[in-house]
Order: C-alpha cells, then structure tokens, then sequence
C-alpha cells in the first residue's frame, strides 16, 4: 500500500486513482539557449507511461518535498505523466533566481525540450498554482501545438503588479514570499518559516522598511529592496506584465480562483480578457484562501476533465463557463458570464448613528476617529497569504476606536450580491497623506460580524474633503433574512498593507510616523456608500434589494 498515495488522496477528497504504481526520472538535465540547464523529475505510471499526455509544472518551489509531490503523484496517477522543472536557480537548476524575469524565454524552450522526448506522446497540458499559473501566462501567446489545455490556478498573469499600486501598496504578502524564497532551500525550512512568523511580523514594523529584509533574514535581499522601493509604474517591473498576451491565448483554459485568494482580481480580469477575445474559457471560483488544499483538489479534478479530454482530442464534460460558490448559501451555481447578468449597483449610504441604509443620507455631522501608525489598525482574516486568512471574527477589530462601522436593520428578505463591490467614502484627513479601508461584512442574528470583502486606496491631498473610490475584492454572498449588512470604515489593515506615515515621503525611507485625525462625511453633499451589485429579480430564492 502507498501511503502517501492514500493520504494525498483523502487530503485533496479525490477519486480513487487508475494506479498507484508510478516511476520516478530525476534530475533530468533541460538545456536553456544561454547555455543554463534547468532540473525536471518526470513521474509517470510503470506500466504504459510513455503513452499519456505530458503535465508540465515549472516551479520555484522545489520537486520533491511536500507541495512538489502533492502536485505530481495525484495526476500522475490519473491518466498522465508529468514533468516538474525548478526554475532558473533554486533547487539546482542552473543561474540565478531573479523572479518573474526568466519565465517567458527559459518555459518555452521547456516546451520545446519536452516535445523532442522520446517518452513524449504528442499532447502536453500545462498546470499548476500561485507562480506556476503566472509561468503559464508568460508564454501563453507562443505555446507550440502539442499544447492542448492551461490550468491556471489562485494565479494571475501580472502577478506581483497587484501588491505595487502606488495608491494601495500592500506589505506582507511580496514581503513573506521573498523572505519564503531566501530560506526554502535551508533544512526544514518550512517549519522554520512557520516558527519564524513573529520574527518576521516584527522585521514588517522596522522604521525604515529598507531594514526590514535584515531584521527578518540577517543579510539585504535585492527582491524584497524592489518591492519596498520601486511601485507598479517602475521600470525596474518593465516586461513581468504578461496581461497583454492573454488574448492571444490558442488554447481552451480553465481557471480556478478563490473569494479570499489575493490575486483574484487579476485571475478574473484574465478570465474576461479571454472571453472578450472568443477564447474557449472556462471558471471555476469556490470559498478559497491562495493555500486551501481545495484549490489543489479542485485543479486535479479538472485536470482529469477539462484537461484531459483536450489532450485526447476530445470535448469535455458540458457545464457552464463559469462556476461559482455563493457563500452564505455554501453551495454552487453556474452562470453564463462573470461578472454575471442580472445583477444591477445597489448604493447602501452611510448614515448617522452608525446605520446603513438604501435611503439618501440627511444632514449630520461627519463621523471622527484618529488614526495611530505607531498602533495601527490591525489585518484580521481576509486577503492574506499567512496568518489568519478568510472569514473571521471581526469583533475584537471593530471594538477598536480607529474602526467606524455602519450596519442595515435586520434584513427582511434574502439578498444575494454577486459581482464588483465598491464603495465611495467621503473623508477628511488632518494630514495630506493617508488611507481608507473599507470592509464588507455579514452580522448574524447573534451579533458576530464576519468579513467577505475589503479593499484600501491611499489618497493625497487627504487634507481636504475626498471622494474615496476604494476597489474591493468582488465576491457571491447570500446575506440571510435576519442577518444585518455592515461596512467597516479605518485607515488600514497592517501589516497586509503597508501603514501609511502621513508625511508623504515613500513609504520605504519614511522614518516618521504622524498621528491622523480623520473625518468620514454622510450628508446630502457628501453622499458616502457601498455600492452592491444586487440581484434585479425575485428569481431564484426570491431575492429581493431590500435593506
């Protein structure tokens, strides 16, 4: 009996495979044209490998351990063989780690490679998560025939671009990835990463940031200096940006995407790139963190369907282009479209008193909390990579005095929101430089407040009276009769995003940290509101915009 074979199995709740007996090539050698070779294992089933499609996956990450296994042995067990290449440097592939950058030129000369194999059997798909899915989408535009399917997953085709919005930039995630990178080949390193957490929550609070990649390494890291120092619109990001091949992507793709995953945005506006170019594409998006092992689970079922049958020649199994898992509901439902039909912006206005409501707003006084960056508002749950991720308690969180919340009355009806969620926040800062987040939340009929979405955008010229227009992550909720609607309104989520100092210099060097008195507005002139995308009709459940 294979044990680890079963354990994946009931760890990713798959069917039981055709075989469990699989051969194992390691350290193949695969010659790059500047002369650099790069590592692959192939696994394949003992008897009648050399007869399947190929699954390529090129990895940072490394071949073996934990997250290499869990990706090859399930699909190699299921109708395919798979190779799985380290990338340029880690894991003794040949050069030099320098991320996102090699991926376009040193993948398609893989393709080639493996298409010249004598074990290659005419079709190859390509697969796997996070920066895998991004290496997918760096030659999406130049995929050789043989390439029959993508399957992308929790992954995007700009990837880090996300993080680096000068009017947004988030700090843990590129921050915990490079720090993740710089010590993955060490002994034990994953638990040395998971021991290390607090080690590196404090290096994130180093003033100035550029101290932090030694406060949590010991030594400088070239990436972790990019991200602090160079925003989206640099050139030192010039050409990682593959969004403008989507596109002219030839091959049928299915995506899988989660509510909590932080590149969605991105994954679904891939997914509208494709469908806007009459491009065969498919989405599946169920209630997922980026590391959820149903992320994996669902990708290898798809694998063996949608990815599959395309290698064979074949169509498979019918079901709507997009899949998604309304939460709330806690089931699944099919529609034609994302973001999809039916679905019209519904603007829930901040009132005073701390209520929300359909109605305009009447004259009132703004709202006031002062924001502290030496204690700053804390991340809790939601969009993140690390710590504590998806749907939490948000109780402790709007206990604090920097949190302003606005709830509905108990809703009368079922209301199901699916699509883009925003919100426009009138708001005052006392300095020029500051932040707004704002979060989406259902409370239960016991009064606990569970987030769903959020987002923040930093504003200048925060000194005078501003119209917000802050982006939240899109989500399908159904807010149960009984339940109330709350949004959430401070000035961060640190260390998710990095903290505004107020002083206007880059958040890297800032040494200095001001104290902001903030003002959000809800009167007439200043109209401040969350705007849900709100089913039209009673149609199914007989859902209806009330609030």
């Amino acid at each position: 009996m294979n044990l680890t074979s079963h354990l994946i199995q009931r760890m990713l709740r798959l069917a039981t495979p055709s075989t469990r007996q699989l051969i194992v090539d390691r350290d193949l050698r695969v010659p790059m044209p500047d002369g650099v070779d790069l590592l692959a294992d192939r696994w394949a089933p003992r008897a009648g490998g050399d007869a399947l499609p190929t699954v390529v996956i090129r990895t940072p990450y490394g071949r073996r351990g934990t997250l290499g296994t869990v990706l090859t042995r399930p699909l190699a067990e299921r109708g395919f063989q798979v190779l799985i290449q380290s990338t340029r440097g880690p894991f003794g592939s040949g050069g030099t780690l320098d991320p996102l950058r090699c991926e376009r030129e040193d993948g398609l000369a893989t393709l080639e490679w493996v298409g010249n194999q004598p074990w290659f059997a005419d079709t190859m798909v390509l697969f796997g998560l996070s920066y895998l899915g991004y290496a997918q989408w760096a030659m999406t535009d130049r995929l050789p025939p043989s390439v029959k399917a993508m399957i992308p997953q929790v992954s995007e085709s700009a990837l880090t671009m996300e993080f680096l919005r000068a009017d947004g930039i988030s700090l843990e995630t590129p921050f915990d990835w490079g720090v993740l990178v710089a010590t993955q080949e060490r002994r034990w390193a994953m638990l040395r990463h998971r021991l290390g957490a607090r080690r590196l929550q404090r290096a994130l609070r180093t003033i100035p940031l550029t101290g932090s990649d030694i406060a949590a390494l010991g030594y400088r890291s070239e990436y972790i200096q990019d991200i602090l120092a160079h925003d989206r619109d640099a050139d030192r990001w010039a050409g990682i940006d593959h969004s403008h091949r989507v596109p002219e992507t030839t091959v049928p793709v299915s995506s899988i995407a989660g509510w909590f995953d932080i590149f969605l945005p991105g994954q679904l506006r891939d997914y509208q790139a494709l469908r806007a170019a009459g491009r065969d594409a498919r989405l599946t998006l169920g209630p997922w963190t980026h590391t959820a092992p149903d992320v994996i689970g669902t990708a290898v079922r798809e694998a063996t369907d949608f990815g599959l049958a395309h290698a064979k020649g074949e169509q498979p199994a019918q079901r709507a282009p997009v899949r998604l898992y309304v939460m709330g509901e806690d089931s699944w439902h099919d529609f034609d479209s994302w973001p999809p039909a039916g679905y019209a912006p519904h603007r829930y206005h901040l009132q005073p008193g701390a209520t929300l409501s359909t109605e305009p707003p009447g004259v009132s006084r703004p709202d006031r909390y002062q924001y502290d960056p030496v204690d700053p508002t804390p991340a809790v749950g939601g969009v993140r990579m690390t710590g504590t991720t998806g749907r939490v308690d948000n109780t402790a969180l709007e206990s604090r005095p920097d949190v302003l919340t606005y709830t509905t009355s108990a809703l009368e009806h079922d209301l199901e929101v699916i699509g883009e969620v925003s919100a426009e926040i009138y708001f005052r800062s006392s300095q020029p430089y500051a932040d707004v987040f704002v979060r989406l939340c259902d409370v239960d009929p016991r009064g606990r407040s569970y987030n769903i979405c959020d987002g923040l955008l930093s504003l200048t010229s925060a000194d005078q009276i501003r119209a917000a227009q802050v982006r939240l992550w899109p989500t399908a909720y159904l807010f149960k009769r009984g339940h109330r609607i709350r949004i959430q309104v401070s000035s961060g989520a640190f260390p998710r995003f990095a903290r505004n100092p107020g002083t206007g210099r880059p958040r890297a060097t800032a040494a200095t940290l001001l104290t902001a008195h903030q003002e959000v507005y809800h009167d007439p002139e200043h109209p401040s509101a969350v705007i849900l995308p709100v089913r039209l009709s009673t149609g199914r459940k007989g859902l209806a915009a009330d609030g």
